[in-house]
């Protein structure tokens, strides 16, 4: 066991873990109490030499189908919805009891997609977090199964720690699973990704099991949101001993994605990962020129159509003719209003809308070319 961290020689401050159901819970899809224990007692070590702590949790689902006696993960949303309500409470209860053990109150936040859809819910997530920080309480935080729908969830909770670990500005995320990391064509750890590439998602194979979702897959996209948000990234087996404080030690455990050394501004972060697009808007070979080689913002009179319904201040598409999406940006106008003024220029818009609009359909400010985040 790992009784001292020497606080010199650990690199990394703030850090975001995720643990998966797998790494909860045991053979019978029933929490798994001493692998809860475990983490929480690497956290709480942590937390005591100074590091900022974040766990992204699963387990709700899990832990309702064991109170309830369900072998088989339910097909139908109203019974998962309803397995996450009753077991929510009871995972919280055990994460409250074993961290007030070690002197740390625990804050739940439980959040969809929409929560990071809207820039100012988004802002007031991070506040939150940082609040709980400086109380030295650990922020733990899950999807909210109880109401998630396709719309709105973020996915997976591999996502979501990517997304938390993004908006708080975390050294390093730290997904715990039930392998021991990404895994060659000989069933060899890869220790090191210096960059994701066609080569290595090629490795990667989806799977699914009775009380989760994802799989590498998802795991490798959380890495590469995270590596390219300038944040570290370690996938590892959650059963490993001390597995956390290994990582923190820098130790080589599990797989690392390392971190871009160029990091974006947090804003064209939020437009390019984190929010979803509502809707998307099609463009000519000249405004597509004009975005990607002169840095411009976007204008109705390059404008050829328009996909779905959207509203101002959503995160939109950008997509050439051929409707592939090169940019992402926050709309000025809604999608019937740009149906309206598509093709026109920018002094025709306050005379057929019959009100004073921005000139901008999308100022450059908040647009992002996707090349520069996925080259």
């Amino acid at each position: 066991m790992i009784t001292q961290i020497n606080m010199e020689s650990v690199r990394r401050k703030r850090i975001v873990v995720k643990v998966g159901t797998r790494t909860l819970s045991s053979a019978d899809n029933r929490l798994d109490r001493q692998s809860i224990h475990e983490i929480v007692r690497q956290l709480c070590d942590l937390a005591d030499k100074g590091c900022e702590v974040m766990l992204v949790t699963s387990g709700s689902i899990a832990s309702g189908m064991g109170l309830l006696g369900i072998k088989r993960r339910p097909l139908k949303l109203a019974a998962l919805q309803a397995a996450a309500s009753i077991g929510q409470n009871h995972l919280m209860d055990i994460y409250g009891e074993l961290f007030g053990q070690r002197g740390y109150l625990a804050g739940q936040l439980l959040l969809t997609q929409e929560d990071f859809n809207d820039r100012k819910r988004y802002l007031n997530i991070k506040y939150t977090l940082n609040e709980l920080l400086r109380h030295k309480a650990i922020p733990l935080i899950n999807e909210n199964d109880t109401v998630s729908t396709e719309e709105i969830r973020c996915g997976d909770n591999d996502r979501l720690s990517s997304l938390v670990a993004d908006l708080v500005g975390a050294d390093t995320l730290v997904i715990l699973t039930d392998v021991d990391g990404l895994l060659d064509e000989k069933g060899t750890v890869v220790g090191f990704v210096e960059e994701i590439d066609s080569k290595l998602e090629r490795l990667v194979k989806r799977s699914r099991c009775g009380v989760s979702t994802g799989g590498m897959a998802t795991k490798l996209e959380a890495a590469k949101r995270a590596s390219r948000a300038g944040i570290d990234c370690v996938v590892a087996n959650g059963r490993t001993k001390d597995v956390i404080l290994k990582i923190v030690r820098g130790d080589a455990v599990g797989t690392t994605f390392a971190a871009r050394k160029t990091r974006h501004l947090a804003r064209a972060r939020w437009i390019a990962f984190s929010s979803r697009p509502k809707g998307g808007i099609v463009v000519d070979n000249g405004a597509r020129d004009v975005l990607v080689k002169m840095n411009k913002s976007l204008l109705a009179s390059g404008i050829i159509g328009v996909t779905g319904r959207f509203r101002p201040k959503d995160t939109v598409s950008i997509l050439d003719k051929a409707e592939h999406e090169f940019a992402r940006g926050v709309a000025n106008y809604s999608s019937a209003e740009l149906e309206r003024i598509k093709g026109k220029r920018s002094g025709e818009i306050g005379k057929i809308l019959g009100y004073k609009t921005p000139d901008e359909v999308v100022h450059r400010d908040n647009l992002v070319l996707l090349q520069e985040f996925y080259p």
